[in-house]
Parts: structure tokens; sequence; C-alpha cells
């Protein structure tokens, strides 16, 4: 019985944070994101300690593996801002990502430059987003991404076909059990579009798994061996030719800390499964195995967040649509100054995590943006966040008088 593939893609990205920007700050200060105190608004403070936690240790541990195990492969995803952050504050992490994408058995996927979800308010500011990131993971590494994945797996037809009509091989989304039916996430599909492209989903019960669960002492799954999960990816579906583990970089290490034994688990699961269970795989060396098995419809909008799994986890209260609403408003105004400072300040404040900050506590996942949030309240976020917008408007404002 041959076992099914595992596709393991890890998403890599920081934001830069909004420092506690009040409204004396409009017009005087026009450093957003500088924060040097001992709080998690410092930027280069938290990229430094999330290096040491996970970042160096997963690479680590991944660069290990690809050496050990020559069948080892997977995916990653990289924003721009995370890439910039490492150029800055680790420029080690950049050495050894070029090194493990030098195997060939390591591949980089297409997204936004910011992190963002233009897509949804700014068709021109997307694709000037996306051709960014190429540009960058291009520069650096020396890769052009041909399979795509939009920010938190945000997801719907008309990005695919989006996706189709740019030339993407290949487009990731969740395996969100609304969607599927009674269908299995474990398998490759294609897209509902005029030129289907193949799909591929999430399967969302086994990754977070490790994402969330894994070092939860009242799971009844704890502790969890790298046997038992082997098992569970391979008995959970019969049918499966593949599994789709989809999940943050910062699950190891940061989410899931170290003392939990996460790092000790995955080198352990990796080897037992290629050598006893089957292969790993990236995407597209999984597409040049396996062909479509069905097309998936999303009309609506699918994310890889909260229990919705909508876009409510960034516009689902009035802060966070008033905070999108007065920043994309802009755009045409900002990138008519052609001050590239400015732009990129404006840019970096269109990253989702911003407005992601600004849930509020009745959201049915109130306490992990609350986990995640370097602000004291959601409130605390959205004022910092429209000051920093009005700051923006007076910039622009400047470059009016001088024309």
């Amino acid at each position: 019985m041959k076992r099914p593939t595992i596709n393991l893609y890890l998403q890599l990205h920081q934001p830069y944070r909004v420092k506690r920007y009040t409204i004396f700050d409009v017009a005087h200060d026009h450093l957003y994101f500088n924060d040097e105190g001992e709080s998690d608004l410092n930027n280069a403070r938290i990229f430094q300690k999330v290096a040491e936690k996970s970042y160096r240790p997963m690479l680590t541990l991944l660069e290990r593996l690809l050496e050990d195990e020559p069948e080892f492969r997977f995916s990653l995803s990289l924003s721009g801002v995370v890439v910039e952050q490492a150029q800055l504050w680790a420029p080690d992490i950049i050495d050894t990502l070029r090194r493990i994408i030098a195997t060939n058995r390591v591949e980089i996927l297409a997204e936004t430059y910011h992190h963002s979800l233009a897509f949804f308010y700014s068709r021109a500011e997307f694709e000037a987003q996306v051709e960014l990131h190429r540009e960058k993971i291009n520069t650096v590494f020396g890769v052009v991404p041909t399979v795509f994945r939009n920010t938190e797996l945000a997801y719907n037809n008309e990005l695919a076909q989006w996706a189709s009509e740019h030339n993407y091989q290949a487009i990731l989304a969740e395996g969100w059990d609304d969607v599927l039916g009674w269908r299995s996430p474990n398998h490759v599909y294609q897209t509902d579009t005029s030129r289907p492209i193949p799909l591929l989903l999430k399967n969302y019960k086994l990754s977070d798994d490790l994402a969330f669960r894994f070092g939860d002492k009242k799971w009844a799954g704890w502790p969890l061996k790298p046997d038992t999960y082997a098992k569970w990816l391979t008995e959970s579906d019969e049918s499966a030719t593949i599994v789709n583990l989809f999940m943050d970089f910062e699950t190891f290490g940061e989410h899931q800390w170290a003392d939990t034994g996460i790092f000790t688990f995955f080198g352990q699961f990796v080897s037992q499964w290629l050598h006893q269970y089957g292969d790993f795989n990236t995407i597209s060396g999984t597409l040049a195995q396996h062909t479509p098995v069905d097309v998936v419809s999303m009309p609506h909008t699918v994310t890889w967040a909260d229990t919705e799994r909508d876009l409510s986890a960034w516009n689902g209260n009035a802060l966070q649509r008033e905070a999108a609403r007065y920043v994309y408003a802009l755009e045409h105004e900002v990138l008519n100054t052609h001050d590239h400072d400015l732009i990129e300040d404006w840019r970096k404040l269109l990253t989702s995590d911003h407005v992601y900050y600004m849930a509020t506590k009745w959201h049915a996942d109130g306490d992990i943006h609350s986990y995640f949030s370097p602000y004291d309240s959601p409130y605390d976020a959205f004022l910092s966040y429209m000051n920093a917008i009005r700051d923006v408007r007076w910039r622009i404002m400047q470059h009016r008088r001088a024309l």
C-alpha cells in the first residue's frame, strides 16, 4: 500500500509593529516603527527574541534533516518584511536560508511582500506587492516562485482566477469542512476557474495537532509521540494520496516552546516517516506526481484563521473596517507623491497584523488575538494606527504644498 506524501509548508513572517503613537506625534514624528523600549512594540527586540527561540533552532534542525535525509523536502513562504528584518537584525538567518534553498529541495512560494490583504481592497496594490515580493526573493535567494499562497491563506474563486491568469502553477488554501463537505483534503484538487490550476488544501486537523495542541497537557493526545502521529496521518484517511501540513514557522519554538519537546519530536518524526511510512515533497514536486481528482469551488473567502475561517479576524468589527477604509483610501495620493519613504511606510501599514490586533474581546477567538497582540487592548492598537494614518495624510499635504 502506497503511503501518502507529506507536503510540509511553513510560513515565516514578522510585521513592523506601530509604536505607541499619539495625536501629539502627528506632524512631528514620522517614524512609526522605531520603538526602542523593552515592550513588545520594539521590532528589533521581538525579531531577535523569536530568532533565538524559533528561527535559528528550527532552521538548524531543518538543515540537519536535509543533510541526513536525502528524501526530505518542504516548502517555505517568506514575507518581504520578514526578509528585510532578518537582513537588518539577524543576517545569519539569511545565510542559513540561502544554504537550504540551494539544496533544491526547499521551495519558496509567492505571496504579497507586506503580508497584506490588498487583494480584497485594491487589485493594483495587490499586484504591486506580489511583484515586489517576486523581485525580493529572486534578488536575495536567486529563485522565482511559481506556486501562490495569499496572506493567511485567504482564498476564493476570484483569487484562483487571478493566479491562473498570471501563470502560477498551483495555489494553496484552507481545507475547511464547510467547503469540502464529504471530501477529504488529502488529495490534489483543481480550481473552479476558466483555466483550472492545481489546488492544495491544508489538513487543518493534523496541522493544528502540532501548531496549537502539541504542548497542551489537557489534550487527549498529549504527549504526542512520532509513531502515534505517523499512524494518525496514515490511518485517518485510507484514501489519502497526500497530507498537507501547513503552519506558521513559529510553531516551532515560539508557539510551542522548546521545553514541550517540539524540536526533538519533529526531528524524530521526519526520520521515522521517511524510513517507515512515506515521503516528503515540495508543492511543485507533488504536482509532478499527483493529478487533481475533483474541482473545489470557494465563491466566498476562506482563510486559515479563527473558528469562522473567513476574513472576520481582520474586518469583524467597526475598528478594523474603519482602519482598513482609511488606509486604502490613501493609495493614489501616497503613490502620486513618488516619495519612497512615505510609500514604504504606507505599505507597512497595510500589513494584516495591524487590524488583527484590533479584534475585540467578543470575538470567538479573542484570547488568541490577545496572545499575539503587543498592545494592551484593541483600542490602543486602533488609536496608534489611526494616528499614524493621520501623519501619513499630513505628509501627503506637505508634498502638495511643495508643488
